[in-house]
């Protein structure tokens, strides 16, 4: 194929394409249907993501510079290269993520009389109180560091804030300045309610800003002569052999430590610092110029507003609260088994309500005739109804088994405290197979039936475990008790808790041991159907594509004539629309009001359609690194809401969806701007909202 001649025009870079994403995040802080704190809130996320970016993908590629093994990717771009281009994406896109916030965000607050103040523009009164309130409630927490011979530059926390000073003794001419820092204490609340007296008005202040105002009253006799706020992302992965631990708990929480003293990847700081104190700076972090930030029209740590959602209380200025649908027959039944042995069941989230899937274990949990409960656990809220389940389970004396997932990454402490809370109640749990992240969405239910059989009953998804996510994350639910299935659900929890030499599947794609194989044999039977002039159509759905061989199979169906719609919200290495190449494929990516989880793959089949959904991507770390399950949707009915509900009404959106186009630019096509603003989003809310109505009782005069 001509890709082996230029890789770099026949694959997007993993890393670009990222940054492209979290750009298409950052354009929601400018959607105008949105209340403005919503808008705030998406520009908080974006720069969360973009911290996400630098601890892991950027600290990556710099690791591989300081090793000196130089992988090229099949883009065919090298680590150095990447990291320039990265740099110029990244420096682009703070500065509209400032700019966002100083000219659209900030006024946009105003005229909601809610209002962000820096110190020198609080009146003199303002001052007053911010300093009572500094001396009361901050400075007895603060500890001021000098930076001298006797007393060597201080390790600094990943993504804490400090203020670095220039001072010096005012009673001495030409006296040399010296380096103080002071770390912001990050359990202090980060947003401040100044007390003005105008109790219809929120007048807020950051707290790093008012450290910064106040700093110099920790070092007496002294005069600063320069401030600024700064902040550090370090590397955070977790580094070590599985094959050579013996208690992984253990060795993750120690490896948790560490992550907090990783080789520093970017400084961002007020642009307001001197030179002499950039540069002590930048030659205690060791760090790469590149990735020096100078901000000027934020607040330093912009991902900080979601504190201030949080903070002040206007539901007006939020989306308006949404009521899931939960179907009938799950509301209607005593006993969830019995709707589930009837014939198989799917939840549209967040549009179908997440409570059968937490009723499901619930009931497990209480059902006397329920023996035991297989659950695998890779994300998870705090007061978890499912967590909670899972104990009484264990204390009702049932065999309750989870395999908690302790590599699931920045939640590794929730999930080492879950893993004791379940051991310490009874429940056996259990992390996977080693070198592979158990990232699977799975539930096992054996139960005893009214004639001695025992039965399984299996719930799958595409999303956590996690009655909080499921709000606002896009995913399915599927519930059945065919005996196909869920006998490969028992043989996949033996894989995982046991030893399974040649485990083998044939309804389900398990990763890593069929999900490959079986995508790629999909996609080539689609293109010698088309090649016999059958009938032939590849849509997926799923939140990457980078997987290089999955790719290649993609072009090669193209090629043979096969149309290929992919709706990938966000890593795409796969470039669409050149001849003889990619003709036939379409990408769009979906960034709306909910984040698009769901992973859905369809197959024309000659006319008989294919539906699978599941945990995983088309990623080499889904395919090859993890434990996933794609499971098939057959039962007609359900299959039916997916090809002629779900799956034409995304690929009709032309609000949230950009098109990518083979430049790697994503945008709205000419026809798309033609069209009648439609959201695929909106109209699944609308008919969750027509449901919830006809469901309810007519109430009469």
């Amino acid at each position: 194929m001509a890709h082996k001649k230029d890789p770099e025009a026949q694959y997007f870079n993993r890393e670009l394409s990222w940054l492209a994403f979290d750009r298409r995040v950052l354009g929601l802080c400018m959607e105008p249907t949105f209340p403005v704190l919503e808008r705030m809130r998406f520009l908080a996320i974006a720069c969360n993501n973009l911290d996400e970016f630098f601890e892991i993908r950027v600290a990556g590629l710099e690791q591989q510079l300081e090793s000196g093994v130089l992988e090229v990717g099949f883009d065919g771009m090298g680590p150095r290269e990447q990291l320039r281009r990265i740099s110029v994406a990244t420096t682009g896109l703070m500065a509209e993520a400032d700019r966002c916030w100083a000219e659209e965000i900030i006024p946009a607050l105003a005229k909601e009389k809610i209002f962000y103040k820096t110190l020198p523009q609080c009146t003199a009164d303002e001052k007053a109180w911010l300093k009572k309130y500094f001396e009361e409630n901050i400075a007895p927490a603060l500890t001021p560091l000098s930076v001298d011979p006797a007393h060597p530059f201080p390790h600094l926390r990943n993504k804490g804030v400090y203020v670095i000073l220039s001072i010096a003794d005012p009673n001495i001419k030409r006296a040399p300045s010296e380096i103080a820092i002071v770390p912001v204490p990050p359990i202090l609340s980060r947003i401040i309610r100044i007390e003005n007296g105008k109790e219809n008005e929120f007048h807020i202040a950051i707290l790093g800003e008012v450290v910064k105002y106040f700093a110099g009253e920790m070092f007496p006799g002294y005069k600063v002569r320069n401030s600024a706020l700064f902040r550090i992302t370090r590397n955070s992965d977790l580094y070590f052999d599985e094959e050579e631990t013996e208690n992984l708990l253990q060795t993750i929480e120690n490896e948790l430590h560490n992550r907090r003293k990783g080789a520093a990847v970017r400084l961002e700081v007020e642009d307001s610092i001197n030179e002499t104190m950039l540069k002590t700076l930048v030659d205690a972090l060791d760090l790469d110029t590149s990735f020096i930030f100078r901000k000027t029209a934020s607040p330093l740590n912009l991902a900080r507003l979601l504190a201030v959602f949080d903070f002040i209380d206007r539901p007006d200025l939020k989306f308006p609260p949404f009521k899931p649908y939960v179907p009938e027959e799950f509301k209607q039944a005593d006993n969830i088994f019995s709707v589930i042995r009837q014939k198989d069941r799917l939840l549209h989230h967040p549009y179908d309500s997440f409570l059968p899937v937490e009723e499901f274990v619930s009931q497990a949990a209480k059902d006397p005739d329920v023996l035991a409960i297989k659950l695998t656990l890779y994300r998870t809220g705090k007061k978890s109804p499912i967590l909670k389940s899972l104990k009484e389970a264990a204390t009702n004396g049932k065999q309750v088994t989870v395999l908690v997932e302790l590599k699931a990454r920045f939640d590794e402490e929730n999930n080492i405290q879950w893993a004791r809370e379940l051991e310490e109640r009874g429940v056996h749990v259990l992390y996977g197979m080693v070198g592979y992240k158990t990232h699977c969405k799975t539930g096992l239910v054996i139960r005893k039936e009214e004639n001695g059989a025992l039965r399984k009953y299996v719930h799958l998804g595409t999303g956590n475990y996690n009655s909080q996510t499921a709000r606002f994350y896009t995913d399915l639910s599927y519930f059945t008790a065919n005996e196909e299935i869920t006998d490969e659900i028992a043989n996949l929890f033996n894989t995982l808790t046991g030893k399974v030499a040649k485990p083998a599947f044939s309804k389900l794609w398990i990763a890593p041991f069929n999900f490959h194989s079986n995508f790629i044999a999909k996609v080539k039977r689609e293109a010698a159907n088309a090649k016999a002039g059958k009938p032939a159509r590849i849509i997926v759905k799923a939140n990457s594509l980078i997987e290089p061989s999955s790719i290649d199979a993609l072009y090669e169906a193209s090629q043979a004539g096969v149309k290929i719609d992919l709706i990938v919200r966000g890593i795409c290495g796969l470039v669409p629309g050149v001849k003889d190449l990619s003709q036939n494929i379409n990408v769009r990516s979906i960034v709306g009001t909910f984040l698009e989880h769901s992973r859905i793959y369809y197959f024309e089949n000659g006319g008989n359609p294919e539906v699978f959904a599941g945990s995983g991507d088309i990623m080499q770390r889904n395919m090859f690194k993890r434990i996933e399950c794609i499971y098939p949707i057959e039962d007609p009915d359900l299959k039916k809401r997916v090809t002629d509900e779900i799956l034409p009404t995304l690929l009709k959106d032309n609000y949230f969806a950009s098109i990518l186009h083979s430049n790697g630019a994503y945008y709205k096509s000419p026809e798309m701007k033609k069209q009648k603003p439609f959201s695929a989003q909106s109209h699944f809310m609308e008919l969750s909202n027509e449901k919830n109505a006809a469901a309810e009782p007519v109430k009469m005069d």
